[in-house]
């Protein structure tokens, strides 16, 4: 992992990733969050603020030690307990049936193997335990579809491995989830071709 991977992208995806339109719908998402919980794509850690007295334990995983050393100031100021770990979400070191929630905020784009990392979270899912999902991808519209595809090779070398083309609701329609809520729009503050957004609950049968 190079200087750029390990010090700047943390220090851009820090700034990038903690603003206002964001952060109202991360409050949205995780209020839903109970119990034991999973974060995958951890990052900088941007997420804890959000999370609601129902959370008993965060464990959190990132690829990239850079985003993991940001993380600690917000990991410090936390009341909750937070297990940090090393490790990408397509290989989780975790056995089956673990968490009672699993949340995934602007990370499926960069995962290297997206599929793998579904099959993944649906694993450690205990039955009954819910994902909660927070993405942007692939619009439906022709025009900005055509955009994605041709700024993706850029967005995969600036952006960290970024796909502004993927497409999250066949990513977790894969898996056999029962999709209870999901809601596709437009970031406000955001360029079409890198705000549509998908946020949504998938729950692990019982």
């Amino acid at each position: 992992m190079g200087f750029y991977s390990r010090v700047i992208l943390p220090w851009f995806l820090d700034r990038a990733l903690d603003r206002e339109a964001l952060n109202r719908i991360r409050q949205n998402v995780l209020s839903e969050a109970n119990g034991e919980v999973l974060e995958i794509g951890f990052g900088t850690g941007v997420n804890l603020p959000y999370y609601p007295s129902g959370v008993k334990k965060i464990t959190a995983v990132d690829p990239n030690p850079g985003m993991s050393l940001r993380a600690h100031k917000r990991i410090k100021a936390s009341p909750l307990p937070i297990d940090l770990r090393i490790s990408t979400a397509e290989t989780l070191p975790i056995p089956d049936n673990s968490f009672d929630t699993v949340v995934s905020t602007l990370t499926l784009c960069s995962i290297p193997d997206p599929d793998r990392a579904m099959g993944e979270v649906y694993r450690v899912l205990k039955p009954g335990g819910r994902f909660l999902f927070f993405e942007h991808g692939l619009s439906p519209d022709r025009k900005v579809q055509a955009w994605q595809d041709r700024l993706t090779p850029v967005s995969k070398i600036l952006g960290g491995g970024c796909h502004l083309n993927r497409d999250i609701r066949s990513l977790v329609a894969a898996q056999p989830f029962v999709i209870q809520n999901l809601a596709n729009f437009y970031l406000e503050d955001a360029p079409k071709m890198a705000g549509y957004m998908s946020q949504g609950i998938a729950q692990k049968p019982l």
